[in-house]
């Protein structure tokens, strides 16, 4: 035997959703149903011995919530309306000494950005030194903490960086570190993909450094950056459809011009510490 469900989603967080139902016996009525599909109500089909439907929010706002299976009439379920409550996912920062970007179980985007002014010249940059303490933390078994649990590391650092000026960009430059003792595998850089360059990063006297970019805008008379959707603590991004990230071998213009701004992004991990102190943009003087 069988009996009809109705769910009607009357309170969830922003961050809600999307969802995945089921019963107290684990069997699955519904994957990854959008939030709004909720609030309107769904109706399910479930055995008749079935007295709990759990429903699971799998978002940036991850919970479980358990529902005993009632009788209710249908003016209630007419009339009952969705509100937003500002409370409804807590969570706790700071708990664990190993991850830092990470909010709400997700890595968040640490960005940085460095602004150059040159003088009177123009000036052709050359490359980018940066010195960052990158430092990784051990796991403390016995639960007692100790600021001696970490090591600075030597590969692992900003993942990604974007140069730019008022009319040039480098677009999206994807960094890995330099491979070791592999001539080969050096020599395979840089890889050109879809919608980024990507290049290696080496440490030398404490800096990070990098080069082997130049602008690959299409044009100066569109714009560079796009407003971010995703985030409003994101401030832009990059305008893909202007940017060529084939090999251009006649085509390789410096970045030139009497300002520049670097800037670096980690977002695809969370167990790197990484302390920032100042950056270097060695460049030469362009003269016509």
């Amino acid at each position: 035997m069988s009996k009809p469900v109705t769910i009607k989603l009357t309170k969830a967080s922003s961050k809600s959703g999307p969802f995945d139902v089921s019963d107290n016996f684990g069997n699955i009525l519904g994957v990854d149903i959008p939030k709004m599909e909720l609030v309107r109500g769904m109706g399910f089909t479930v055995d008749s011995d079935v007295t709990v439907i759990i429903i699971t929010s799998k978002g940036k706002c991850k919970y479980t919530k358990t529902f005993p299976i009632g009788d209710i009439y249908m003016n209630q379920l007419t009339f009952s309306n969705y509100r937003r409550p500002l409370t409804a996912c807590i969570w706790r920062h700071l708990t664990d000494i190993i991850e830092y970007n990470k909010f709400y179980g997700e890595v968040c985007p640490y960005i940085i950005e460095y602004p150059f002014a040159y003088k009177y010249q123009d000036e052709i940059l050359q490359n980018v030194k940066d010195y960052t303490k990158a430092y990784t933390y051990l796991p403390i078994p016995d639960g007692v903490f100790s600021y001696n649990t970490k090591v600075e590391t030597n590969d692992k650092w900003f993942n990604k960086a974007i140069l730019y000026n008022g009319q040039q960009s480098t677009g999206t430059l994807e960094l890995v570190p330099k491979p070791l003792n592999n001539l080969k595998e050096y020599m395979s850089y840089p890889l050109y993909n879809v919608d980024s360059k990507t290049i290696t990063f080496t440490k030398a006297d404490n800096f990070y450094q990098y080069n082997t970019f130049w602008s690959l805008n299409k044009s100066s008379q569109v714009p560079l950056f796009t407003t971010s959707c995703e985030s409003m603590s994101i401030d832009k991004v990059v305008n893909e459809s202007n940017m060529d990230y084939g090999k251009r071998s006649f085509k390789k213009s410096p970045l030139r011009a009497k300002d520049l701004r670097v800037r670096h992004i980690l977002d695809n991990r969370s167990d790197v510490h990484l302390v920032s102190q100042f950056t270097t943009s060695p460049s030469q003087i362009s003269y016509r």
